[in-house]
């Protein structure tokens, strides 16, 4: 009788170990990998908006964004042992505005950078002890840019100002925006996880591009501004820790 105990003992204890290893409620875990945000763009035509007197609307016009690739950061906290909340944010990446229509033959026009990070709330499926283990997600993630600038002289000259002595700068809109999100965790080890997930954000952004030209009459500013829809799917491979 006494050694059925220590076996049933033992037992218990391997048992416990061996949940110890899984995604269960109090766990958390750091991550880190691959972020392709794939890019779906359009946008309205480029328009003056300022002064009211040039108001204007240039037909055949618009911008584009490219793909872009980054380092991305993730933290997870499970709340329970299916629900989990993920916050995530990439290292920023540099986006290329290239010109569309009339714009094309200018090719790239300038560039910007996008922070976006988001928070999730996540279900995961199957229970806290399987190593594959499925989820799906919904968030909301706050976009702005930075460093946003000009390169491309030809076109701020021809298209922009004809006065010497004329400074431009750019920017655009921040915006809250949704994510949609579904994925996996595969255990690799006592600690260690693979993922992958994809997430869609819708966004749409006015980029701005601000004119000042010296006068004899003195500095005169011009507001040039585009829509620009952005429609990112975001791929995150990546690999995690369990603390």
């Amino acid at each position: 009788m006494k050694l059925t105990r220590i076996f049933a003992a033992c037992a218990v204890l391997l048992v416990g170990a061996a949940t110890a290893h899984a995604q269960t409620a109090g766990n958390f875990i750091l991550g880190t990998g691959w972020l392709h945000l794939d890019t779906r763009d359009s946008s309205h035509p480029m328009r003056t908006t300022s002064p009211a007197a040039l108001a204007k609307v240039y037909g055949n016009t618009g911008a584009s964004v490219n793909n872009a690739n980054t380092l991305g950061l993730s933290g997870h906290y499970f709340f329970t042992d299916n629900i989990a909340g993920e916050f995530v944010v990439g290292i920023p990446p540099r986006f290329d505005l290239k010109g569309e229509g009339e714009y094309a033959s200018y090719g790239k026009l300038g560039s910007a950078q996008q922070w976006s990070p988001a928070l999730l709330l996540k279900y995961y499926f199957f229970n806290a002890q399987a190593k594959f283990r499925p989820y799906t997600g919904l968030g909301i993630s706050r976009v702005w840019f930075t460093d946003a600038k000009l390169t491309n002289t030809n076109f701020e000259q021809k298209r922009l100002y004809k006065l010497p002595g004329t400074a431009t700068d750019v920017s655009a809109d921040s915006q809250w925006t949704p994510i949609f999100n579904a994925g996996f965790s595969y255990q690799l080890t006592k600690r260690w996880f693979a993922g992958l997930s994809v997430s869609y954000l819708p966004l749409r952004t006015t980029a701005k591009i601000n004119t000042t030209a010296n006068t004899p009459m003195g500095p005169i500013r011009m507001t040039n501004e585009a829509e620009i829809k952005v429609n990112s799917i975001i791929t995150y491979l990546n690999v995690g820790y369990r603390f």
